[in-house]
């Protein structure tokens, strides 16, 4: 098998590269060597010059990454997951029917938890379109970066979390009562980005090829995500 091709990854694909990264270097000979950490730990690593074959982060952050020169021009997009809500194990289920019924749920809870992630921006935007941003900031535990939300729940340090299902799919402790409704509900899609340092980016791209293949169908499925 060649050297393992380096990549970084936002905690939201971990479950997704884990499984995909096996079946890649099975069909290929090429091992991956998939570090999934905190999205702004990724974005200071890249920043800061270490050296690395790829990215996968949301969108947006592939598209800042390309402007700077960080990557080469050409986002792969891969998959995309939408936000969903957890309790610790066996605690009571707020409802979320609709917009109303998840904001009452975060107004009433003790204590609420967001990432730093795209999810978490898009809540506090929503917490403040709501007006109820004031009343709740005491409540609030955002997970550091590279801890996932869910994790937070199981241990009892927040009584409803907030992340994007792929994060939360496969941790113990918790129960995932639902996606937000559709009204408020925020989709994002992770994409890869090729260094622009990458001495073999054709073998990146065939990595990035076998992600978007039918041969990862089961793997995006068991992790939570659907096709971007």
């Amino acid at each position: 098998m060649t050297t393992a091709l380096k990549l970084f990854s936002s905690m939201a694909t971990k479950e997704l590269l884990a499984r995909v990264c096996p079946l890649h270097a099975n069909a290929s000979g090429q091992a991956v060597d998939a570090i999934s950490i905190g999205g702004v730990d990724v974005n200071r690593r890249i920043r800061g010059g270490e050296a690395f074959d790829a990215a996968v982060l949301a969108a947006d952050n592939i598209d800042k990454l390309i402007a700077e020169g960080l990557l080469a021009p050409g986002r792969v997009d891969l998959v995309r997951s939408g936000i969903a809500v957890a309790v610790r194990r066996g605690a009571s289920r707020p409802a979320l029917s609709d917009e109303a019924a998840v904001r009452d749920a975060v107004r009433a809870a003790p204590s609420v938890s967001y990432s730093t992630g795209p999810s978490g921006v898009y809540l506090e935007k929503l917490f403040e379109r709501w007006g109820i941003a004031d009343e709740i900031r005491p409540r609030i535990v955002q997970a550091p970066p590279g801890v996932p939300v869910g994790q937070l729940v199981a241990e009892g340090k927040a009584d409803l979390g907030f992340q994007q299902l792929s994060e939360l799919k496969h941790l113990a402790g918790i129960d995932v009562i639902g996606p937000l409704p559709a009204a408020i509900q925020l989709v994002t899609t992770f994409s890869a980005g090729v260094s622009a340092n990458c001495a073999r980016p054709e073998a990146v791209r065939a990595l990035l090829a076998f992600i978007n293949s039918p041969a990862a169908d089961a793997a995006r499925l068991e992790s939570g995500m659907e096709a971007a």
